[in-house]
C-alpha cells in the first residue's frame, strides 16, 4: 500500500521547529467575498397606491378585482382595476373606502362618477377603478376591451 505523499515539512529532517520554519507560513484561509447587500426595490408610488385600492376592494368584500396593466397602450391611466360590487350600496361604500384611503394617503382629488348607480369610476391619477355591478362588468366587458384581447389585436 502506497503512503500519501507528505507535506514538505515531514519530509524534512529535524526538529519540529525546523520542520515548522522549512514548510513556512500556512496560507491564510480568505473568507468568501461578501457581496454588497442591495437594499430591496422600493415599490413605486404607484404599486402603493395599487396596493391600497386592492386592499381596500378585498375589505369590503368586492368580487372578481382585475388589475390591468395599460402602461404604453392607454395615455389618460397606466393601470386600470376592476370589481363587481352586489348592490348599490356596496359599490357607493367601496368607492367612498377607496377616497377616504386614498386622501390619507395624500391624494388630493378623486373625481367619481355614477355614483349609486350599476357603475362607478373613481379616477385617481394614473389608476382608473371601476366599479360594476354583475350584470353591468358583463355588458361592459372591459376586461376584454383593454386586457390581453388588446394585446392580441395590436400584433396581428
Amino acid at each position: 500500500m502506497a503512503k500519501p505523499a507528505l507535506p514538505e515539512a515531514a519530509r524534512t529532517q529535524g526538529t519540529p521547529r525546523k520542520k515548522t520554519i522549512a514548510a513556512g507560513p500556512k496560507p491564510v484561509a480568505k473568507a468568501p467575498a461578501r457581496k454588497p447587500r442591495t437594499p430591496k426595490p422600493e415599490p413605486s408610488v404607484l404599486d402603493q397606491l395599487q396596493t391600497l385600492i386592492v386592499t381596500s376592494l378585498e375589505d369590503d368584500k368586492a368580487e372578481e378585482i382585475v388589475v390591468l396593466d395599460l402602461t404604453g397602450k392607454a395615455m389618460f391611466c397606466d393601470r386600470m382595476v376592476i370589481a363587481t360590487g352586489l348592490a348599490d350600496r356596496q359599490i357607493t361604500a367601496m368607492a367612498q373606502h377607496i377616497v377616504e384611503k386614498l386622501h390619507q394617503a395624500g391624494q388630493k382629488r378623486v373625481p367619481i362618477e355614477g355614483a349609486g348607480s350599476d357603475w362607478v369610476l373613481l379616477d385617481a391619477g394614473d389608476i382608473v377603478v371601476h366599479l360594476f355591478k354583475r350584470e353591468a362588468r358583463a355588458m361592459y366587458a372591459l376586461e376584454k376591451m383593454w386586457g390581453s384581447d388588446l394585446d392580441a389585436a395590436e400584433a396581428g
